[in-house]
């Protein structure tokens, strides 16, 4: 129970979504899908974002973030369930056992996915560790849309086709713009702590008030984009997902920063997956 709170699982609904949809856009302009190659993928992507998760549980406490009283759910080793060094260990395994699946994804896309591993598993540790983490600043929502988003997806679907095209960059910034939502929801929760603690974060320096105009605009940027690309009847399907994209934009709007921001970082991970399982389905059925 204590790893599966460390590892975060609620959140692997990220990675999964954006490498789900390069892989079925693939799948629909190629006609077919090379799958030993898209299950390693996800599996390379998901230990990265795993390792991620570790380092920050663990980072977090040594910083001093997650000593006090915090918003968030528990944390495995500030409540003393794990120690730092083993979750740290745990963590460098994770990424160990993405290299090795990367060097099978190297065979196959060449020297670009060797540039974009390479830089994966530095991020998963620079993220929380190192003398600058990334997590610190407030460049974490930008990192994140370009990881999980751009990166993420583009990697995956040139895997898959050895190319890049237009509509991959605009999936890549739908995925990367709900990822990032997601990420701006943790940090808006836990802005009055992280300045305690000297983590000046992009909700730190820009407030509640364009917080909350900065997160409905990120969960509007997936829909007017998919609407600019709408050609079938089908492709309205992801839209049925807006009710629930509005009630979210709603509850940030209206509840002042508390635990109930858990319920709303949960929700929209889901909204993610809901957006991103019903545009699969949209593009089988065009």
């Amino acid at each position: 129970m204590a790893w599966m709170l460390a590892a975060r699982p609620h959140t692997l609904g990220v990675t999964l979504s954006g490498v789900l949809a390069a892989c079925t856009l693939a799948w629909h302009q190629k006609g077919g899908l090379d799958w030993p190659v898209a299950i390693v993928t996800f599996l390379a992507a998901i230990l990265i974002q795993i390792a991620t998760n570790l380092f920050n549980d663990a980072g977090d406490y040594e910083s001093g973030i997650d000593r006090g009283e915090r918003l968030g759910p528990d944390r495995a080793v500030a409540k003393g369930w794990l120690g730092t060094r083993q979750v740290k260990q745990a963590g460098l395994g994770c990424l160990a056992l993405a290299f090795v699946l990367g060097v099978y994804l190297v065979v196959v896309g060449g020297w670009p996915i060797v540039l974009l591993g390479l830089v994966a598993l530095f991020c998963g540790w620079a993220y929380t560790l190192g003398p600058a983490p990334i997590s610190h600043g407030p460049l974490g929502e930008i990192f994140v849309w370009v990881f999980f988003g751009l990166a993420a997806v583009l990697g995956t679907y040139y895997l898959q086709t050895g190319t890049l095209s237009r509509q991959i960059w605009i999936l890549g910034h739908m995925m990367g713009a709900f990822a990032s939502a997601v990420m701006l929801v943790n940090n808006t929760r836990d802005a009055a702590s992280d300045v305690l603690a000297g983590k000046y974060t992009l909700a730190v320096r820009i407030g509640l008030p364009a917080c909350r105009l900065l997160y409905a605009g990120m969960l509007a940027v997936p829909y007017l984009l998919a609407l600019s690309q709408a050609r079938h009847w089908a492709h309205v399907l992801p839209h049925l997902t807006l009710p629930l994209a509005v009630l979210l934009v709603y509850r940030m709007a209206t509840w002042p920063p508390s635990k109930r921001y858990n319920w709303l970082l949960a929700r929209t991970a889901h909204l993610q997956l809901a957006f991103t399982v019903l545009w699969v389905l949209a593009l089988i059925l065009d």
